[in-house]
């Protein structure tokens, strides 16, 4: 396989933002070589923004079936703490894992719709031969003003919701070999003006965000299937 093949085939899947690492900062996005090796998998592409590592090698076509784990989430370090300073009762430990539980289904619900209506991929709980695993992450999580409904809380305005990273690993369901890593940061537009913060503001931006997500996996995963398709099936459609 060439390299040119290497990243028709796999960037397309994978051709997002992604965060910085200053190991290899100064690397030329566009130069057609393989700087590192991980787990595996080899690091098609890095600059500024972030990396993409993945197995040159794949048959993107066998999956039509995705096995989704559930979304950890992880604040970012000390932002409770930071919530709290003035108010060390205003974010409790309870509120920290509600929110957490909210965005992990939420994340599920969004992308199970994206996949299976816009993709027309099936959801499966089990391993298969065609079955894609997808293991993610959402870190550093950063909610600018978290709305915990208590009635002592105070009104918060704010200028962004705030941000989070979305990490995902892909794996083959049945071999648990991993395929490809990629990793996204996003934060919410700012608006340049403040704006009431609450419960419902911030479940509309962080599913604005998962939307987002979910369309840019759904679209490049249907990429990556046909490019690596082999040539017979490819013919046959």
């Amino acid at each position: 396989m060439t390299k040119s093949t290497v990243r028709s085939a796999i960037l397309p899947l994978l051709a997002v933002t992604f965060l910085s690492c200053p190991a290899h900062a100064d690397v030329n996005a566009d130069e057609e070589a393989v700087i590192a090796a991980v787990d595996g998998l080899t690091l098609i592409e890095k600059d500024n923004w972030g990396e993409i590592y993945a197995n040159p090698n794949v048959d993107w076509s066998v999956y039509t079936q995705i096995r989704l784990e559930d979304a950890t989430v992880a604040f970012r370090r000390n932002w409770q703490r930071d919530q709290n300073r003035g108010d060390p009762f205003k974010v409790k430990t309870a509120d920290v894992e509600n929110i957490k539980r909210e965005l992990s289904e939420q994340f599920r619900t969004v992308f199970t719709e994206e996949l299976t209506q816009n993709g027309g991929y099936v959801m499966s709980d089990t391993a298969g031969e065609n079955v894609l695993t997808i293991k993610p992450a959402i870190v550093d999580l950063d909610i600018a003003a978290p709305d915990t409904m208590r009635p002592y809380n105070s009104k918060q305005f704010t200028e962004s919701a705030g941000e989070m990273t979305l990490k995902l690993e892909l794996y083959d369901s049945v071999t648990g070999d991993l395929l490809a890593t990629a990793s996204d940061r996003k934060k919410s537009p700012y608006r340049g003006y403040l704006q009431w913060t609450t419960s419902v503001s911030n479940r509309a931006d962080s599913r604005r965000m998962l939307q987002q997500w979910a369309e840019s996996l759904r679209k490049r995963l249907d990429k990556a299937r046909s490019t690596t398709a082999p040539a017979d099936a490819a013919d046959a459609n």
